[in-house]
């Protein structure tokens, strides 16, 4: 478990804001690693096109792998305090940019040294020796960004923004402590402590600093937390109502096949696979594969394999029905 001790002057100071580096990190990675999000599926071909770019290569580099927990914080600067999200973004490349040489050398060269149990790559170690690594990690988050998700962000966007006033609406109610013990039911609030269920033990005092809660789509169910950067300290937690399977109403296409399977149907555009629904909709993978036997069986949904993977997506007979579900 990692405790974060505050004072009164960090809960006053407690702000909600979107870290737009860490989604798009999120996204590289999964990208790099041919992964599917449990939620928004295949990164996609845009996504995997970018890591051709040396600079985003290099953001890759400063990236954890498998069994590895430390990433560099410079990477991903405390969000900042525009209304705009892509504001945001350009706030965070500019801080970027602006890291110090020392502080560039401290996390990439001696932190990664104690947490990681390999060498930093060496096209890393010698932009770092070079003085250029700050501005080519700005760089690359940039391109990734304009390549591969500038032109879908306004529907994540929307997540956001509807976890950020869902969590204003809790803190006009209970509280700014009340708001911190109900954001995952992983972390945890004693009063003047936040408490994070992590496979390592860890405390650091943040009293004084500024506490920013960053709401993570891409980055779910991901929950982490950056105090490297003096004064900075951020909490990225899952955004409230993502992979819980709201909004699926079966409608009167329910009394036909379930209400499970009626779900599942609405949700097979485009084609998932069945952790992706488990996580979505909120069944165990065992019922989700019950019930996708029998959509196939019954010509409602097809399968077919993407490396690891197995797809369904609904057919044209059930988009049929679906269809007039939603105009009946």
């Amino acid at each position: 478990m990692f405790k974060l001790r505050v004072d009164a002057e960090t809960v006053a100071r407690t702000r909600f804001s979107p870290s737009l580096a860490a989604e798009s990190l999120a996204w590289l990675k999964l990208a790099a690693d041919a992964g599917r999000h449990p939620v928004f599926g295949d990164p996609g071909p845009l996504a995997r096109a970018a890591l051709s770019h040396p600079d985003v290569a290099l953001l890759l580099d400063l990236l954890p792998r498998h069994g590895e927990v430390y990433t560099p914080d410079l990477l991903t600067p405390q969000p900042g305090t525009a209304t705009r999200h892509r504001d945001l973004l350009d706030e965070q490349i500019a801080r970027i940019e602006a890291t110090t040489q020392d502080e560039v050398e401290a996390q990439v060269l001696a932190h990664t040294q104690v947490h990681w149990a390999r060498p930093v790559p060496v096209a890393a170690r010698r932009s770092v020796e070079s003085g250029t690594l700050p501005r080519r990690l700005a760089n690359g988050l940039a391109r990734f960004w304009r390549d591969a998700l500038a032109e879908d962000w306004a529907g994540l966007h929307a997540v956001l923004d509807r976890d950020i006033t869902h969590r204003a609406h809790a803190i006009a109610r209970h509280g700014v402590g009340g708001v911190l013990g109900g954001l995952h039911p992983t972390i945890g609030w004693a009063g003047d402590t936040i408490t994070v269920v992590k496979p390592f033990d860890g405390e650091a005092d943040v009293s004084g600093r500024e506490l920013v809660l960053a709401p993570g789509v891409l980055s779910w169910p991901v929950i982490s937390i950056q105090i490297d950067v003096p004064g900075q300290v951020v909490l990225r937690y899952p955004a409230h109502g993502v992979g819980t399977g709201a909004g699926h109403r079966p409608g009167r296409i329910a009394p036909v096949v379930g209400a499970a399977r009626a779900a599942l149907l609405a949700d097979l555009e485009p084609a998932r696979s069945t952790a992706e629904l488990a996580t979505r909709t909120g069944y165990s993978p065992g019922t989700v594969s019950y019930h996708l036997s029998a959509l196939h069986r019954a010509g409602l949904v097809s399968k077919v394999r993407d490396g690891r993977y197995v797809l369904y997506r609904r057919t044209a007979q059930a988009g049929t029905l679906l269809e007039g579900d939603v105009s009946g």
